[in-house]
């Protein structure tokens, strides 16, 4: 096979000089189309919540309450829906695959399960024990440790088919839209900017942020440097897809038993 001298004196196949400019990051970004997919789910979010709110406030059927089918659906589907609609058009405009996305170009699926599997055995443990320090210092602090708002919205369903909805919604869709937005073009514009440490930390937080639950804030943000991880050894979005799918899947699953058998959820 023939090789090609890099300036830093490595020596790499065609091919692999090829596939670099086929991952998200290191692929050439077109700025207008980017901010206007960013103002795009952002418009998207904030409408969504400000329609809820109104539509709420008008004793609309369906919204009367944030737990209707209604709310559920406008408020879940607004940023996340918006986001992987903007994920598309994203790889569409910049000319990239699936293969692209998942990082298949630069590491097979086969590599890629095991260091998700790795990743979440050594994880999972460091997010149990922050969970319950978190728990500790806010009930020496007088604070009530409140479920975050996803698991209240579990708990609350009113129908079989809003619990199937709201499955497919964490393991499938949250999942899907939160790795776009945050690793893919968050964490990769930071990259592009020059600014990778800002962009492992601040990413990592403002991720944590938007779940808008303190007890499982510190957690979170642990979580999502494993996920930046992820990202960054397979250069695609396979992994950390995976990684928080499984992640939302075995706490739905934990969820759905400890109400099953009436143990405390929190």
């Amino acid at each position: 096979m023939n090789r090609i001298k890099t300036g830093k004196n490595e020596i790499v196949s065609p091919a692999r000089l090829g596939y670099a400019g086929r991952v998200l990051w290191k692929k050439t970004w077109q700025p207008e189309i980017v901010l206007t997919l960013a103002g795009g789910v952002l418009m998207a979010f904030f409408g969504g919540n400000l329609a809820v709110e109104l539509l709420r406030h008008f004793g609309v059927a369906g919204f009367q309450t944030l737990d209707d089918t209604g709310s559920v659906l406008l408020a879940t589907l607004s940023f996340h829906g918006a986001a992987i609609v903007a994920g598309f058009l994203f790889l569409k405009f910049h000319d990239l695959g699936w293969r692209d996305f998942a990082g298949l170009n630069t590491m097979g699926w086969q590599w890629q399960l095991p260091l998700v599997v790795f990743a979440l055995l050594a994880v999972a443990p460091v997010m149990f024990d922050l969970k319950c320090f978190s728990d500790i210092v806010l009930t020496k602090l007088g604070r009530g440790i409140e479920d975050q708002r996803a698991v209240e919205i579990i708990l609350n369903a009113k129908s079989v088919g809003m619990k199937i909805y709201l499955g497919f919604f964490a393991v499938v869709l949250a999942p899907l839209a939160e790795e776009f937005v945050f690793r893919g073009l968050l964490f990769s514009a930071a990259k592009k900017l020059g600014w990778p440490k800002c962009g492992w930390v601040v990413v990592s937080l403002l991720f944590a942020a938007i779940h808008a639950s303190v007890p499982i804030f510190l957690p979170l943000f642990v979580f999502a440097l494993v996920l930046t991880w992820l990202y960054e050894k397979t250069e695609g979005l396979l992994a950390p897809v995976l990684a928080h799918s499984a992640f939302n899947a075995a706490n739905l699953g934990l969820l759905m038993l400890a109400e099953h058998l009436g143990l405390s959820h929190s």
